[in-house]
């Protein structure tokens, strides 16, 4: 089991401290909690926590699920949601916010626990995803402008796709700029011609 930075936010102080308590004795840490869903934002973009519990029907003008949908779209946290409730509909708010599990009240120690560790390894998954995906993106975009690149030295100076490429490949090494800095720079000079 691995340790995390853990926010708690819920309307009932005696609950806060009951999930506190669970989760010191697997070391795991909270780092805040609140009451409310503003106070939560805050916690949650100054601590920068590991994971988010958040009750699903916080008190004043922003509640859970609108909290749990902000922080997904904004990458801070996996959120476990909680709630009183069992009702269809709280599932689907749970669905459309991105939770990564939904617990009901109350919550004890062998489906916290699970759902705590589940929620941390399914967001480092994503996490891990979506920055493969971003390194893929990047990759084809730099082979792209290469590509293009490479076309205008071997019409303009009559090179083979070899030698355009090694010319390059060089000048990235000569002047310890990417390839694609390099390939972007031949497109520019010969769009200015």
């Amino acid at each position: 089991m691995s340790e995390c930075r853990v926010i708690l936010i819920d309307g009932d102080n005696v609950w806060r401290k009951n999930l506190n308590i669970m989760l010191r004795k697997y070391g795991h840490w909270v780092v805040g909690d609140a009451g409310d869903g503003v106070s939560a934002l805050k916690l949650v973009r100054s601590r920068e926590p590991d994971l988010l519990i958040i009750d699903a029907a916080l008190p004043g003008n922003i509640n859970g699920m609108q909290v749990a949908k902000i922080v997904r779209e904004d990458r801070l946290a996996p959120v476990i949601a909680t709630s009183r409730s069992g009702k269809h509909e709280i599932l689907e708010k749970a669905k459309e916010a991105g939770v990564y599990a939904l617990l009901f009240k109350p919550v004890g120690e062998e489906s916290l626990l699970p759902a705590v560790e589940l929620a941390l390894a399914n967001y480092q998954e994503l996490t891990s995803l979506e920055a493969k995906i971003k390194d893929l993106q990047e990759t084809l975009e730099t082979r792209k402008v290469v590509e293009r690149a490479k076309g205008i030295l071997m019409e303009t100076h009559g090179l083979t796709e070899a030698e355009a490429f090694k010319r390059i490949q060089r000048q990235s090494m000569n002047k310890r700029v990417s390839m694609q800095v390099v390939a972007e720079a031949v497109i520019m000079t010969h769009s200015l011609k």
